[in-house]
């Protein structure tokens, strides 16, 4: 046991770390901890019985610093939720954070909570999480809806939409309302710890305070040899760990009264779960999706109509009817760009014999006949977009489908253009085009595409229809294929010399495009596909 040290009256934060086998990357979660101030009582670190060197790390930075406590499992226990609660045990302070080995706090992160859980004396304060991909830099808030302004609710109920947010890192917790609600971790290898512990936390009613401030920097690497369990979606047990850790933090709202709460867990499921999963079930064999389609099936037959009802054309209900409503596999295609964001509802557009509009002519129990009173610049709209070399450059040829004379009806006037780089998050507008009827019950649109002027990196291309009324709807667009599209190719460039042109689908169909500049980048792009092939093989032959 190491001596305790005397602390400053204002210290009142405990950071509780956890690592198993990251002795690369623990010492700078620690740091960033130590690095909060005065704020900061302790920091307990947990090692789960590690066998890289972890713990020696851990010990090393113990021996300068007083604040810093170290604890190691005898046995590893499979799963993030035993450390954590080792660490919730030990823990001295009136408060509590989480940080994960591969993590980081960012500077003033235990400062902007604990002023707003001081304010509005309130048993959990949150904040934004950004997931930092590496190594490119790439920073995407996590469900930055929630945290765009400071807010107060007295109790979860008032803000349905936090279920939304499950994970316990971008949170300070009051220490005495964890331990008087008895809120922990599931011991052992669970999956999706979070959803539970959430949900067990809102379950307790807690007053809450959120704030706008960057709270917690999420890594994600995703060219590590062993993946984050979030990441490693691959296999059909993910699906069916995260879809038990979905149920039962369901089950804890409901039996815990928060009727309203657990409405909402359960369509974030739809909303999220589902449609993350769908949009991948391309890149699985035909076992994984049989497996996939049935557990799912499964899970949504639990549902009441109570859980249908609201919003009945939200894009992950919509799937989730056609799955329910099939006991094999179909139109995973379509069901794909269904699961996009924003949603794509691509053609065929059936009718049932009434003439009311159907997922399929012979799936007419899904019904699609809401779309019929919802306004154009709110319905799921698909535009086909296609690359292809011109006499001048590269032409982008654009087609935004009719839907039930919906789109007819709000008079489609232009598309606006731009292009969205993924690494470095700015964007290069292409202003807009006009849109022209063609034929069968669309509108089309050309506009050459300067690919130097955009430079090298992956694109995604997006999308805004303008109507007649000056309503406006967001899209991305449906990658195209066949005869006479661009396809990767080498072309000469008077600024970069060449440039290596790769227009493809991602995984939710949407056309994007990789741009390599000069023989230095075109080198580099081809290593890195060797890389990835490799890194295929091995996990593979794993």
């Amino acid at each position: 046991m190491q001596p305790q040290t005397p602390q400053k009256p204002d210290a009142d934060v405990a950071v509780v770390v956890i690592g198993y086998d990251d002795a690369g990357h623990i010492a700078d979660a620690v740091r960033s901890a130590l690095a909060q101030g005065a704020a900061v009582r302790e920091v307990v670190a947990v090692d789960d019985c590690s066998t890289d060197g972890t713990y020696d790390v851990l010990t090393r930075l113990a021996a300068t610093e007083p604040r810093l406590r170290v604890i190691r499992h005898d046995t590893n226990s499979g799963g993030c939720g035993s450390p954590r609660n080792t660490g919730m045990d030990a823990v001295e302070s009136p408060y509590v954070m989480f940080l994960d080995s591969d993590d980081v706090l960012p500077p003033g992160a235990v400062d902007a909570l604990r002023t707003a859980a001081r304010r509005e004396r309130a048993e959990v304060a949150a904040g934004l999480c950004v997931r930092r991909e590496l190594p490119s830099g790439r920073e995407v808030p996590w469900q930055e809806e929630l945290y765009r302004v400071a807010a107060a609710p007295a109790r979860p109920a008032e803000l349905p939409r936090l279920v939304h947010d499950t994970l316990c890192v971008n949170k300070l917790y009051r220490t005495g309302f964890l331990r008087e609600h008895a809120v922990r971790f599931p011991e052992g290898r669970f999956p999706y710890e979070d959803f539970v512990f959430t949900a067990r936390v809102l379950a307790a009613g807690p007053r809450m305070a959120l704030v706008p401030d960057r709270v917690y920097v999420w890594h994600v690497r995703r060219s590590a040899e062993q993946l984050s369990i979030s990441l490693d979606r691959s296999g059909i047990d993910n699906w069916r760990a995260r879809a038990e850790a979905s149920r039962q933090a369901y089950e804890i709202l409901l039996n815990a009264g928060q009727k309203e709460l657990a409405r909402a867990a359960r369509a974030k499921f739809l909303d999220h779960e589902v449609r993350m999963y769908a949009r991948e079930l391309g890149l699985r064999d035909a076992e994984y999706r049989r497996a996939w389609w049935a557990h799912t099936r499964a899970f949504l037959a639990e549902y009441d109509a109570a859980d249908w009802a609201v919003n009945p054309a939200a894009p992950g209900r919509l799937l989730a009817r056609v799955i329910l409503a099939s006991p094999e596999p179909r139109d995973l295609p379509r069901l794909r760009e269904l699961a996009a964001r924003p949603a794509r509802l691509c053609p065929p557009y059936a009718r049932a014999g009434d003439g009311t509009p159907v997922w399929a002519e012979d799936l007419p129990q899904v019904t699609l006949e809401p779309f019929l009173s919802r306004p154009a610049h709110r319905l799921p709209l698909a535009v086909d977009a296609a690359l292809r070399p011109g006499a001048n450059g590269t032409l982008l040829r654009l087609r935004l489908h009719e839907m039930y004379g919906r789109v007819a009806e709000a008079g489609p006037r232009a598309l606006e253009v731009e292009w969205r780089h993924r690494e470095r998050g700015f964007t290069r507008r292409q202003g807009a085009v006009a849109l022209a009827a063609g034929a069968g019950g669309a509108w089309t649109a050309e506009t050459a595409v300067d690919l130097a002027a955009l430079g090298a990196g992956t694109w995604d291309l997006r999308l805004v229809v303008r109507f007649a009324d000056g309503t406006r709807r967001e899209v991305t667009a449906h990658a195209r294929d066949g005869a006479g599209l661009l396809r990767r190719r080498i072309v000469p460039s008077v600024l970069y010399g060449v440039l290596l042109v790769q227009p493809y689908a991602t995984h939710s169909g949407s056309l994007a495009l990789r741009l390599a500049a000069g023989a230095s980048g075109v080198t580099s792009v081809l290593r890195g596909r060797f890389r990835r092939m490799l890194r295929l093989l091995r996990r593979r032959a794993g």
